[in-house]
């Protein structure tokens, strides 16, 4: 492939749950496989996102998924544990980009390559669209896994974002470890434990 090609899309899932790791992919495309329907992962159905994540994963030149959990969100906060978690996924990639394209309006430090941050790039760049389904669709597959581990909080519904039923879950049986206590929802109820 041409190097002027080799652009990776990075892109996150969960930096507003209340648990749950926060999940980070970066993709290389290949222009001579194109898929068609990339877009924001918060657009599409969770049964498209599955079967684009598969497509990404059989036709992408390159593509990394990095989990970021609960204990290094709660020491470094949660922007500066997603940037690492960008840094991290962009070193996986087993061919070294020549330029990422990552979501937001922050660049990580420690990258393998140049980069440029794109506000709501997910809806623009395919290959940060490309990230974020990867990433969704890892992430909500890890919380269905924690609802299993971790029964009553129901994970696999909410996902751990800050619904009224996670809330109320939070309040009848305290946190379990998958909470990050950093967060002031989980860390109030910890003041009461």
């Amino acid at each position: 492939m041409n190097d002027d090609a080799l652009v990776a899309g990075v892109d996150e899932a969960g930096r507003g749950p209340l648990a749950g790791p926060v999940v980070v992919a970066a993709v290389i495309l290949d222009p001579a496989r194109p898929i068609m329907g990339l877009a924001d992962s918060k657009v599409l159905s969770p049964a498209r996102r599955e079967e684009l994540a598969i497509e990404i994963r059989a036709r992408a030149f390159a593509f990394s998924v990095i989990e970021i959990g609960v204990n290094e969100i709660d020491e470094l906060n949660i922007l500066q544990a997603s940037l690492l978690g960008m840094s991290r996924a962009l070193h996986a990639l087993a061919t070294r980009p020549r330029l990422a394209l990552i979501d937001g309006n922050k660049l990580p430090r420690d990258l393998p390559c140049d980069a440029r941050a794109i506000v709501d790039g997910d809806a623009l760049e395919p290959a940060i669209g490309a990230a974020s389904i990867l990433a969704k669709v890892v992430r909500d597959a890890r919380m269905r896994e924690l609802d299993a581990l971790h029964p009553g909080y129901g994970f696999a519904v909410h996902k751990g974002y800050p619904t009224a039923a996670h809330r109320a879950a939070l309040e009848r049986l305290g946190p379990c470890p998958e909470h990050r206590r950093s967060f002031a929802p989980v860390r109030q109820q910890t003041l009461f434990d």
